[in-house]
């Protein structure tokens, strides 16, 4: 049986389709990735997952319960982490977690005890009796990991659980992710950071303004691109008329100029960079630096859906809406 089971899923907001005929399915115990940009759908999808938006069409089904018509029919099975932190800032850190998991109809004593357990695995003791106003960003984050997960529920929806927190709560935050999932708990997470979604998930979905464009594992996403070789030279004064002049030059190799500094060379066999530095340098440019790269899922993302992984960033970090 499938955790996450969705088909046809549309979601209308006036004038923008936000979510199209997207269908999916998620086996018990998959770590899955929802990879987009800002605006591309991720959200809207995993709130009418969650019960807080009503798909116009499709169907819902959690852990093979029936949840369209009636969003919390699963609720004591899933457990929900938003994009923005829906905790209390005039509580502590101890009582947002108490409050969430008598919610769920946990037991005073256990309750307390499940709090101080998490506190501890999320290296929150020592803020446990701070209120949540006064935390850090990442601290808000892992805190509200902690009160989706306080009930120990089967599936975790996360939407965007890295984004704005410093570098060593983000390492902190995924590895917290993946041990997770080595225990058993299925995992729907959302994100727009591709090297996240590279590192933490089996199987991946890219989506872009609400529809699907493709679904597989990371390992099959990668494998065509497994023999290609790329390389990237800094170069004193650069430009297209220099990639131009390189493509005649040497018409097996493809050459792209990333900006006025910096060409990009792809191939299908190893490049020699020899003979491209003395091309270069009898043309009077001077080769500041060559170096091999190694293709990634970003590289795969971009041929599939043309949207550069650096535009994704600088979209979230603009902030904005996001349906």
């Amino acid at each position: 049986m499938n955790a996450i089971s969705i088909q046809g899923l549309a979601k209308r907001f006036g004038d923008v389709q936000a979510v199209s005929d997207v269908s999916v399915e998620v086996a018990e115990g998959e770590l899955f990735g929802f990879l987009g940009p800002n605006g591309a759908g991720k959200t809207t999808t995993i709130n009418m997952l969650t019960g807080l938006a009503r798909p116009d069409a499709g169907t819902i089904r959690i852990a093979g319960i029936d949840c369209t018509a009636n969003p919390k029919a699963a609720q004591h099975l899933t457990g929900v982490v938003p994009d923005e932190s829906n905790l209390y800032p005039e509580l502590t850190g101890f009582q947002n977690l108490c409050f969430c998991a008598a919610l769920y109809g946990i037991r005073k004593k256990e309750r307390e005890t499940r709090a101080r357990e998490l506190l501890n695995t999320f290296n929150l003791t020592d803020a446990g009796d701070r209120k949540f106003a006064g935390y850090s960003k990442g601290m808000k984050r892992k805190l509200t990991i902690a009160a989706g997960i306080i009930h120990r529920p089967e599936i975790l929806f996360l939407d965007e659980p890295t984004t704005g927190v410093d570098v060593a709560s983000a390492r902190q935050i995924r590895q917290l992710i993946a041990d997770l999932n080595q225990s058993g708990t299925t995992i729907f997470l959302t994100t727009h950071y591709i090297e996240e979604a590279e590192r933490l998930c089996g199987r991946i979905a890219f989506i872009v303004k609400g529809k699907i464009v493709r679904i597989d594992t990371v390992a099959d996403l990668v494998q065509p691109i497994q023999d290609k070789h790329v390389m990237q030279i800094a170069v004193s004064n650069g430009g297209s008329r220099l990639a131009y002049k390189l493509t005649a030059a040497f018409p097996h190799l493809a050459f792209q100029c990333l900006n006025l500094g910096l060409i990009r060379v792809d191939s299908d066999q190893p490049i020699r960079i020899g003979p491209l530095v003395r091309f270069m340098e009898d043309m009077g440019v001077e080769v500041k630096e060559a170096r091999r790269m190694r293709l990634s899922l970003e590289d795969v993302f971009v041929r599939i859906t043309g949207i550069e992984a650096d535009a994704m960033k600088k979209e979230k970090e603009k902030g904005g809406g996001k349906p």
